[in-house]
């Protein structure tokens, strides 16, 4: 008798773990696979771009707000405005492009931008223009970091941890892996029924 709860239970956590590790290889797939945003893309501030009537949100990072002020050993700058000029300046390629459908809850798209072999988002957080939200960019910030690039040349406020402070909106993390997920198949399921 205890043998077969042991063995109901151990199936049914095996298919449990099975159905989830399965959700997780759809959603990694599902991110090369999601078809480009159409441009020409603008930079709007930091981390967010329109395209047409769509706004988009960079995936992966969070950027200074535009009006964050970080210092440096010649003093203090407005990293929220460099950062998006920054953004604007590699936006601006003719190859740029952006792919993503799941939304944030503002209802911009989040995306991930490339221009040729150079991913925007990466790029943005190796220069220091932002810092890593989630696993995705660690590497990167980590390099400008090290180097002292952009805001890590001198003392700073995280973005979030500024907009906090302040008693501004709280953007949602996204190194939240249980979020992503159920952004992206509430994106999936929402396409399947719109076609």
């Amino acid at each position: 008798m205890v043998t077969r709860i042991f063995r109901t239970l151990r199936d049914g956590l095996l298919f449990i773990c099975f159905v989830v590790l399965a959700l997780l290889i759809v959603a990694k797939l599902d991110r090369n696979t999601d078809p480009p945003i159409p441009g020409p893309y603008r930079a709007l501030d930091r981390d967010t771009l329109s395209a047409g009537v769509e706004r988009l949100r960079l995936e992966g990072l969070d950027a200074p707000e535009f009006d964050q002020v970080c210092g440096s050993p010649k003093g203090s700058w407005n990293c929220g405005r460099e950062a998006r000029r920054a953004l604007a300046g590699l936006i601006s390629a003719a190859s740029a492009e952006c792919y993503g459908f799941a939304r944030d809850q503002y209802q911009r798209i989040l995306v991930r931008c490339q221009a040729g072999d150079t991913d925007i988002n990466a790029r943005l957080v190796r220069m220091g223009m932002a810092v890593a939200s989630g696993s995705d960019y660690i590497d990167e910030e980590d390099a400008a970091q090290r180097e002292e690039t952009g805001i890590w040349a001198g003392e700073f406020d995280r973005p979030r941890q500024w907009r906090r402070m302040r008693g501004m909106m709280e953007e949602p993390d996204d190194g939240d892996a249980f979020g992503d997920l159920w952004a992206r198949l509430r994106g999936w399921l929402g396409g399947m029924f719109a076609e």
